[in-house]
């Protein structure tokens, strides 16, 4: 394994934590902007309908990977231009 690999494991690490914290600040937001209530469902939740349901987690799990991509994409530049290696 590449030395520059090992080194921003904990960059990486922390950068997943930040993008997880963004993402989820990000899908509370996109929800209510739908006009929906201010907890979106869980899958369990009863009182809640089928597509309702299904569109939440499809609506997280799309913000959660575009803003991980976009996190470690800018991470991995940012390491480039630094050290002139590429991460990964």
């Amino acid at each position: 394994m590449k030395a520059s690999k090992i080194a921003y494991k904990p960059v990486g690490l922390a950068l997943g934590a930040v993008s997880g914290m963004a993402a989820g600040a990000l899908f509370k937001q996109m929800w209510k902007m739908l006009g929906h209530d201010e907890d979106a469902p869980d899958a369990t939740d009863e009182e809640r309908s089928w597509h309702e349901v299904l569109l939440a987690a499809t609506l997280q799990g799309a913000i959660f990977a575009g803003v991980k991509a976009a996190v470690d994409r800018a991470g991995a530049t940012t390491v480039r231009r630094l050290t002139g290696t590429w991460p990964g």
